[in-house]
């Protein structure tokens, strides 16, 4: 449903986001360790979320990237969505036709404006803050050691 860039782009603000509540600025090196993404496409990935003011960086020795907590909860899923991979999946088609509309339609168009719809709003509702919080209830299984250790601390704490 995401494309590969949004799926390493939520990761990572999942991630940095669990951090900031800690207090803690993140390193590019620990976003590649705990998102599975490739240090210059995660570079990349979150060079537009920057530029989107969803997350913040600071350089030097206790630089890092952070996403302010008050913020956190106005940034929504859908905006890293849009910073990543536009409105595609909001227009485009569910078979990646490119005529398909509601003129001239494919086989799904319609089951799949319904879908849309429906994903749309989870996205718009969805804050970056629930994402960090949601830790206590989704075991994620796409990072290493050190984002368990995280994990297990907001389940038992």
């Amino acid at each position: 449903m995401f494309s590969k860039a949004c799926e390493y782009g939520i990761k990572a603000i999942t991630y940095i986001a669990t951090q900031s509540l800690e207090g803690q600025r993140v390193k590019i090196g620990d976003v590649v360790e705990n998102s599975g993404s490739p240090a210059a496409f995660t570079a990349k990935v979150l060079g537009a979320l920057t530029k989107h003011d969803i997350v913040h960086s600071l350089t030097g020795p206790n630089g890092g990237f952070y996403i302010d907590p008050v913020q956190m909860k106005r940034i929504k899923a859908s905006d890293i969505v849009f910073a990543i991979d536009g409105d595609s999946l909001y227009t485009g088609c569910a078979l990646g036709l490119t005529n398909c509309n509601s003129a001239e339609p494919c086989p799904m168009h319609d089951r799949f404006v319904k879908i849309r719809s429906e994903l749309k709003k989870m996205l718009e509702t969805t804050t970056v803050y629930d994402l960090a919080l949601g830790l206590n209830r989704v075991r994620p299984y796409w990072c290493d050691k050190k984002f368990r250790m995280i994990y297990d601390n907001f389940i038992h704490n």
